[in-house]
């Protein structure tokens, strides 16, 4: 049981424990950490109730209260002004625009996935095809009212996991669920730490679900925000009167965003952001969290040309070797945009205690390639090339995120240049690079289904286009992408070992083709050839042995609204075998 001496300097990963709403026998326990305050009140269902303070600056006070009673905090600050403030512990939310706290027993479930639970851990040598997520768009209930829009926790359990199943995704990345006002901020704008937003139900609807996935052999990865917190004026910023989780200086108390900056300087605000971690980890079973904006808590506002960011780093090294010395299974993942070495070494050696780093270069570089012509290719060949020049440098994942389909970006399929055939054909061959290049795999709700609009929150997928032809044989052949993925060892199991891995055509940027291998290390190689010119070719593909070979997959069948040109007899003499590719197209090839 954490104390309130480990909270103040900044050691508690468990402050949860011992402030906020608390269930005890005949009642509940109210605290919350104002040392700046006059005076605290608790508004309980209407009425209102002194609280007392402690030497540590902690107001509480003992009610005759049950789960689901309402409350706030009226917090006088040193200049005498009133405010009514939400719980910064608080385990659950009145439904926005409402912001009161709730009175909630967490510990009220009964888990059902201790099988799952005993086996799960970082995925290092097992596949990984993650499926980003915005919860409240990937399917809305027609007709209603936009309060009333959203699937709730529990009905999304039948309607997405037999989806990412049937997918052959291994996990769900959620985009944040801690509690936030504007739908708009999609959740990067925090306003509770502790609590699961309401606007798709109650805390144990989440805790279904993500129990129900783990039984169907899901993951669920949580985006989490530790940077920045919403200045709505109800929450965190300037709670007591004073500046109890931002900076007291005016420079470096908010963001680019609007928002105001945690000051990791101050070691409640590191007890505060590290206790987060660890109870979305111990109270809701999360598998992995990925940490937004990384870039920022390691440079001042996330410019690489100003100076490293001391106090974000500290929070980072801290929080990392906690988790991993609690959780060794939970999997932590950075968005860190920067080329700070060892973000995915352990603290112990110098690192930030990561397990894997969204490889944000790869993502712009085969973006920046597809965009585009054809015939111009070959003076941005190495766009494609150049991640796996640093590719063993941290453990790195392949991320197509929301980020790339918004504020005018484009969807997936339409950043390609084009006709819409060139683009269907262009998309799969991008996302088969994506699966077979080393590293876990990534992508947004949306992009399997050829997606021409960006995404918007407030509309759900297109998923309209499945009835159309060219898009539902984008859909299937993603299918069986997944799938031949998930299958076969060579393409997942030493992604971070440099022997899995060798090019045997580069360099090969007058034909726009390139040419790897992906092996097991037991004699089991696959042939990548990918063709992202705009005509036919014959190529001459270099290989290990002669004799009979077959294609498993072909990205032109005409299954998948292509033309149907295939390679069924193959035959290497010489140590060359002959390949005949479709414009834009790949095929996966192995020994018979």
């Amino acid at each position: 049981m954490t104390d309130i001496n480990d909270f103040l300097t900044g050691q508690s990963c468990k402050a949860y424990e011992i402030l906020g709403a608390r269930i005890c026998p005949n009642g509940v326990n109210f605290a919350t950490y104002a040392p700046n305050a006059r005076n605290v009140e608790l508004f309980l269902n209407g009425e209102v109730y002194q609280m007392g303070r402690d030497e540590n600056g902690v107001w509480s006070t003992f009610r005759q209260a049950v789960e689901w009673d309402i409350y706030q905090y009226i917090i006088t600050t040193p200049t005498f002004e009133k405010h009514y403030r939400s719980d910064p512990f608080a385990f659950c939310s009145e439904v926005r625009p409402k912001n009161a706290s709730v009175v909630y027993d967490i510990n009220n479930y009964y888990w059902n996935d201790g099988e799952w639970m005993s086996k799960r851990d970082k995925c290092y040598e097992k596949p990984m095809n993650i499926y980003e997520v915005h919860f409240g768009s990937w399917k809305i209930k027609e007709g209603k009212e936009e309060a009333d829009r959203f699937y709730s926790y529990y009905e999304m359990i039948d309607k997405l996991i037999p989806y990412v199943k049937e997918m052959g995704y291994t996990h769900i990345e959620l985009m944040p669920l801690t509690e936030y006002p504007y739908d708009g901020s999609w959740g990067y704008q925090v306003s509770g730490y502790y609590s699961a937003t309401s606007r798709y139900g109650e805390p144990r609807g989440l805790m279904r679900f993500i129990d129900e996935c783990h039984c169907n052999g899901i993951g669920v990865i949580l985006d989490f925000v530790p940077v920045h917190f919403v200045r709505d004026f109800y929450a965190l910023h300037i709670y007591d009167g004073g500046f109890l989780f931002e900076s007291d200086n005016e420079f470096d108390r908010y963001s680019e965003w609007g928002t105001a900056l945690f000051d990791y300087t101050k070691p409640h605000v590191l007890s505060f952001v590290k206790s987060a971690v660890n109870f979305w980890i111990e109270k809701y079973h999360i598998d992995g969290l990925r940490y937004d904006a990384v870039a920022n808590l390691i440079y001042r506002g996330g410019r690489t040309d100003d100076a490293l960011n001391d106090s974000g780093i500290w929070f980072l090294k801290n929080t990392n070797y906690t988790i991993q010395k609690m959780h060794p299974d939970v999997i932590l993942f950075a968005e860190d945009s920067t080329n700070y070495t060892k973000v995915t070494a352990p603290v112990e050696f110098g690192g930030l205690g990561f397990d894997y780093k969204w490889d944000l270069g790869y993502m712009n570089d085969t973006l920046n390639y597809i965009k585009t012509p054809p015939a111009e290719r070959k003076n941005h060949h190495n766009k494609m090339t150049f991640s796996m020049s640093y590719f063993y440098n941290d453990l790195f994942i392949l991320p197509y995120s929301h980020d790339e389909v918004v504020h005018g970006k484009k969807a997936m399929i339409d950043k390609v240049f084009g006709t819409q055939e060139e683009k269907l054909a262009t998309i799969k061959a991008l996302y088969t690079f994506q699966f077979t290049h080393p590293g876990k795999k990534l992508n947004f709700m949306g992009n399997e289904l050829g997606e021409y609009l960006e995404w918007r929150d407030d509309k759900e997928l297109g998923w309209n286009l499945l009835t159309y032809p060219a898009h539902d044989s984008l859909h299937e052949y993603l299918k069986a992408l997944h799938r031949l993925y998930l299958s076969e060892p060579a393409l997942y199991k030493y992604d971070y070992n440099s022997s899995s891995f060798r090019w045997i055509d580069a360099d090969n940027r007058n034909q726009s083709v390139f040419a790897y291998l992906r092996n097991d290390l037991n004699g089991n190689n696959f042939y990548m050839v990918f063709n992202f010119s705009g005509i036919k070719q014959n190529y001459s593909l270099r290989v290990e042995q002669n004799g009979e070979y077959e294609e498993i997959l072909n990205s032109d069948r005409d299954i998948y609204s292509g033309s149907n040109c295939l390679n069924p007899n193959l035959r290497a003499n010489g140590y060359r075998l002959p390949v005949t590719l479709a414009p834009l197209s790949c095929t996966m090839i192995r020994k018979s």
